[in-house]
């Protein structure tokens, strides 16, 4: 995102508001700015992620230093999940949470930043979009890209997209 834009919005990725991000949830109630940041950060995390797979063979992308521990993990407790199109539901309902809670926080001070939104393409054919993103925790992120990578569910991305350049700042 153009930084000529965050300056409008009163936001900047730099110095202090950086910062805003690693403080505790609980300083904050419904803070525009707050969730504004993190909007960005995520937006941010998806383009360059896209961009990978459009660049290169994902079967050999890493994401983390742990993909094989997240990958087994993810396939032991969920070994009927279905990555190629993600349901919001396999994720978000009140029985998804209470499957999907213990799987995460095992990964608490494994995997940097393993709680923190992000977004996921629901079906792995397709771009990054308003329609077809869903926002999740990183290491639901990581188990369920790193699956696709490994079950092939994205390798027809680099055939199909272009990687964008980056917004000029």
């Amino acid at each position: 995102m153009d930084d000529h834009i965050l300056q409008e919005m009163g936001i900047g990725l730099t110095g202090a508001n950086a910062g805003l991000l690693s403080r505790p949830a609980e300083e904050y109630v419904n803070d525009a700015g707050v969730e504004a940041l993190w909007a960005i950060k995520a937006y941010e995390h998806a383009e360059v992620y896209f961009n990978l797979l459009c660049a290169i063979d994902p079967s050999s992308l890493r994401l983390t230093r742990l993909d094989d521990d997240i990958y087994t993990e993810f396939r032991e407790k969920f070994p009927d999940f279905k990555v190629d199109k993600v349901e919001e539901s396999q994720l978000k309902s009140p029985e998804a949470k209470e499957k999907w809670r213990p799987f995460c926080n095992s990964f608490e001070g494994k995997v940097d930043d393993f709680n923190f939104g992000t977004l996921l393409r629901v079906n792995s054919s397709a771009d990054y979009s308003e329609e077809n993103s869903i926002l999740v925790t990183r290491i639901q992120f990581y188990a369920i890209e790193i699956a696709r990578n490994r079950e092939g569910y994205n390798s027809d991305i680099k055939k199909n997209f272009k990687p964008k350049p980056k917004a000029a700042s």
